[in-house]
């Protein structure tokens, strides 16, 4: 009799355990199926012909993908507002270049925040958190008008410096810092000789991999979709300077492309990169996620 009072605890634990861990698996199983057949009928639609679109949706892919890729890259309509190796050669340059200056420099502030001590330390951390609660739209008008004194329209370099500074970032990469960066370690290679910019790139940036992963996606992210910010810029709107996102918002404002299976394959290769970089970088954040559930 004792001992059936004492496995009784045990087994409703792992009863419940066991129920908890499948409802856990249900709901983000939902989540993800959620998440996903958006970009599935996105995929499904680039390969069906326009009349087949417009009668509904089909989770079945179709036979037309072959015809929709001659007509997006040979039709001489299409071509007139899209190319896609153009549009990828314009946002990667910008887009590459914007998520290492996001990151890097975004890193270095925090670093510089968290670890050295100083008199405005935080009135600064202040000031860079309200920095980041000002939207773009607000400052857009100053910032083309500034552009413009400075005869920097039609360039990329007012959509790859100002990456530089990215509050929200800092803001991350801090908050990271103060629960996973010890100052023991900087004190230590301090005793070694290490220079501070060196304990940086080669201490805490490495420990940092999983927050400089997840906010590489993001900032890859919001920089490759980024139409609002190039389209002010790009004033003369050169055909060659023209990033991906401005191509296929071309293709979907004009009355003269009504084939929407061309126009969803032109939206799915413009996600491409963005799932290539997503599957490179989420091993950090696995590891990451895994690092973190270890106690020590």
């Amino acid at each position: 009799m004792s001992k059936t009072t004492f496995n009784e605890p045990k087994a409703d634990y792992t009863a419940k355990l066991k129920i908890k861990s499948t409802v856990l698996t249900v709901w983000f199983i939902i989540l993800t199926i959620i998440c996903l057949l958006p970009i599935y009928i996105l995929v499904v639609n680039a390969t069906r012909d326009s009349t087949s679109i417009a009668n509904g949706i089909s989770f079945l892919p179709g036979s037309n993908l072959g015809k929709n890729i001659d007509k997006l890259f040979k039709d001489v309509n299409y071509n007139t507002v899209y190319n896609v190796w153009i549009g990828y050669k314009n946002s990667l340059l910008i887009t590459g270049f914007s998520t290492v200056f996001t990151v890097f420099f975004s890193a270095m502030t925090a670093y510089g925040i968290h670890v050295y001590d100083f008199k405005l330390k935080e009135i600064s951390y202040t000031v860079i958190l309200l920095v980041m609660m000002v939207p773009m739209q607000v400052t857009s008008a100053g910032f083309v008008a500034f552009m413009l004194k400075l005869h920097l329209t039609d360039t990329y370099w007012p959509l790859i410096i100002p990456s530089i500074a990215a509050p929200a970032v800092v803001y991350f990469m801090r908050s990271y810092m103060k629960s996973s960066f010890p100052l023991d370690i900087v004190e230590a290679a301090r005793i070694d000789g290490c220079s501070e910019f060196r304990t940086f790139v080669s201490i805490a940036i490495p420990m940092m991999k999983p927050a400089i992963a997840v906010q590489a996606i993001f900032a890859f992210i919001a920089s490759w979709n980024n139409f609002y910010t190039p389209n002010m810029i790009l004033i003369s709107s050169k055909f060659k300077q023209k990033t991906l996102p401005m191509m296929v918002s071309a293709i979907q404002a004009s009355d003269k492309f009504t084939d929407y299976g061309a126009i969803y394959l032109a939206i799915a290769l413009s996600i491409l990169p963005i799932v290539i970089v997503y599957v490179a970088l989420s091993r950090f954040i696995i590891a990451g996620v895994a690092l973190g559930g270890v106690k020590e």
